[in-house]
């Protein structure tokens, strides 16, 4: 169905500008409290309670203070949290026993976004179904409910090092981090209080950057999309491995101590490959459309199957839940290691990373040397909103063309972004001139039928 507000990922935009207003966020937090929680709240007879968690972005203030009131007027529970990542959100949602968690955040976007996205009780995102009752409550007036009903507020002030604990839990006991210089990035984001004290208590010698947030800086300069600097700053403090986290802490990229960087699909390759060497149970491997097809190969040549979803890491997750498969992710460091946590954890990722190291005495070179990624380019093409790709036959035609020339060498992707009114073209090939030439070719295509500047 076409969703009104929901995008792949939760609620996302600029700030003060619809859907992330005051006076929206208000109106969804009300909705949300009466679609998630009323229900659930009645079967055990009390007051239901929503956990709300933030990043570190100005406006996670203003856009609290909206939700809490929201919820507040629809009956239910605030636990509020203050920043702390997306990841630990849905870990707290469960350990609290509360009816759902919600995080504020627009995760590597830059500070004058945000956004809201919601977990279930069971710390999992939200299903498109429940994410459209959220939608219909919306358009209904809202009301108050009686004085006496209204929901109350209450800080968890623990939050961070309960946190803390549950990522530790997640290395083996016989484990730790002594004698490795691990450089952190926390993208001055909900991370940055967390993370570090982690592979500090597990042994490691930190050297913290990117930990200073001050409401604007997140992401800025900083963190896994802007990984040269995490390569720049291991070299600098001649590190055995560096570890760089985007603003709401879900998203990995590692470098190694000459500073070479390593993506998802590279990460989740060393996660899944100790899985089969340790004989955890791991049929396969949830990639989405953009997992790398080398990834793809080197998977399958140590015996591992690859399914490929939709891209977002909710869709990944119900493949992975569908199949009964432990790991997935997507090439831009989101990682699932379902038998640790119910969502992508940066925190999580990178120590499973951590531990496949250790006991395989190896570095990031020797763990992922059998992955020969294939160069991929990106081109986002500007379209109107709702303009039908697949209607245009020069495109359907250029797209099958590139299609034929690849062959087995090289894959094609044309996907309409969930958030803003372009068409993503992705060409893989097995040398970046092909790809950046092909990749071109199509976006000029495109934009031709489209009618619109490239």
């Amino acid at each position: 169905m076409q969703r009104k507000y929901f995008g792949t990922d939760g609620i996302r935009g600029r700030v003060g500008e619809a859907p992330i207003t005051p006076e929206l966020v208000l109106k969804l937090g009300w909705a949300a409290g009466r679609t998630l929680a009323s229900a659930e709240g009645a079967r055990r007879g009390d007051r239901p309670g929503v956990l709300i968690g933030k990043d570190t972005r100005i406006s996670g203030y203003l856009l609290e203070a909206a939700l809490e009131s929201g919820l507040s007027a629809a009956g239910v529970d605030v636990y509020l949290c203050g920043p702390l990542p997306t990841p630990g959100i849905a870990y707290l949602t469960r350990a609290l026993r509360l009816s759902a968690g919600i995080v504020i955040s627009a995760s590597h976007n830059p500070f004058d976004d945000n956004g809201i996205k919601f977990f279930s009780a069971a710390g999992t995102k939200l299903p498109d179904d429940v994410e459209a009752a959220i939608e219909r409550g919306m358009e209904a007036p809202l009301a108050c409910v009686p004085s006496a009903e209204l929901g109350k507020a209450f800080r968890v002030a623990d939050a961070p090092g309960r946190y803390v604990e549950f990522c530790k839990s997640t290395f083996p006991n016989e484990l730790d981090l002594h004698g490795w210089r691990i450089v952190v990035d926390c993208a001055h984001g909900a991370a940055y209080h967390v993370a570090p004290p982690v592979f500090h208590e597990l042994g490691a010698d930190v050297v913290t950057v990117g930990a200073a947030p001050d409401g604007l800086n997140i992401n800025a300069g900083t963190g896994a999309t802007h990984p040269r600097f995490l390569a720049d700053q291991v070299r600098e403090h001649g590190a055995d491995v560096g570890i760089a986290l985007d603003g709401d802490g879900d998203r990995l990229v590692m470098a190694d101590r000459e500073g070479r960087l390593y993506d998802g699909d590279q990460l989740l390759y060393v996660i899944a490959a100790d899985y089969r060497r340790r004989r955890v149970a791991n049929e396969g491997v949830v990639g989405t459309a953009m997992s790398n097809l080398g990834f793809e190969q080197a998977l399958a040549r140590a015996g591992i199957a690859l399914a490929r979803a939709k891209v977002g890491d909710r869709y990944v997750l119900e493949q992975m839940q569908a199949k009964g498969w432990l790991l997935g992710g997507e090439n831009s460091g989101h990682i699932i290691c379902l038998d640790k946590h119910t969502t992508g954890d940066a925190i999580v990722a990178a120590l499973a990373v951590l531990r496949a190291l250790i006991e395989q005495r190896a570095t990031l070179a020797q763990a992922t040397a059998d992955v020969t990624m294939f160069p991929q380019r990106l081109i986002n093409v500007p379209v109107r909103r709702g303009w039908d790709w697949h209607a245009s036959d020069a495109v359907q035609r250029a797209e099958r063309a590139t299609v034929e020339a690849l062959g087995d060498a090289g894959r094609v992707l044309l996907r309409p972004s969930g958030t803003e009114p372009v068409l993503r073209v992705m060409v893989e090939a097995r040398d970046a001139n092909t790809a950046d030439a092909h990749a071109q070719s199509l976006a000029e295509t495109i934009a031709k039928a489209a009618g619109t500047p490239l």
